[in-house]
């Protein structure tokens, strides 16, 4: 375990790594219900810095998406490379601000349940395989790390989007 996110309190916990799809997709769904039920709003950006709601359950899609090819390349080939997702350039590139929420929203939970699915396939050794992840720093991480990661990622992301809402 480690100290808990500053920003959301979330902790690593690698013990957690294969209940981690369950939690994915209840944070995902939680995503889903705020966009489809918050009107315009989910367009506007609290400040220019900062992504919409709508730019932020983009970014957890593809995060998912991505996150589900990592752990597919690690099954393939153990210690796969984790290229950068370009979590900047997407934004602009593919218009996040610009999608349908509704439309985004059943793509997320999609993208949840094709994620929670790989997780649910792996099992005993597969959760020692690693993948080289660039984040925070460069190093070896676990498929369980891998896991846990992703679940951090959408409740912290899902506390920034209440946070605007």
């Amino acid at each position: 375990m480690t100290d808990p996110c500053a920003g959301c309190g979330f902790r690593y916990d690698l013990r957690q790594a294969t209940s981690a799809g369950d939690d994915i997709r209840a944070t995902a769904a939680e995503v889903v219900s705020l966009l489809c039920n918050s009107g315009g709003g989910v367009r506007r950006r609290a400040q220019p810095v900062i992504w919409s709601p709508l730019e932020y359950a983009c970014h957890l899609r593809d995060v998912l998406l991505v996150q589900r090819e990592r752990v597919l390349a690690a099954r393939r080939a153990n210690g796969a490379d984790c290229v950068s997702m370009g979590r900047e350039e997407r934004a602009e590139h593919d218009g996040y601000n610009e999608q349908d929420p509704l439309e985004v929203a059943r793509q997320l939970s999609d993208a949840a349940t094709l994620f929670s699915n790989v997780l649910a396939r792996l099992a005993g050794d597969d959760w020692e395989r690693t993948v080289v992840y660039h984040y925070p720093e460069t190093s070896e991480r676990s498929l369980r790390w891998v896991a846990v990661h992703t679940a951090h990622e959408l409740q912290h992301h899902l506390l920034d989007i209440r946070r605007q809402l």
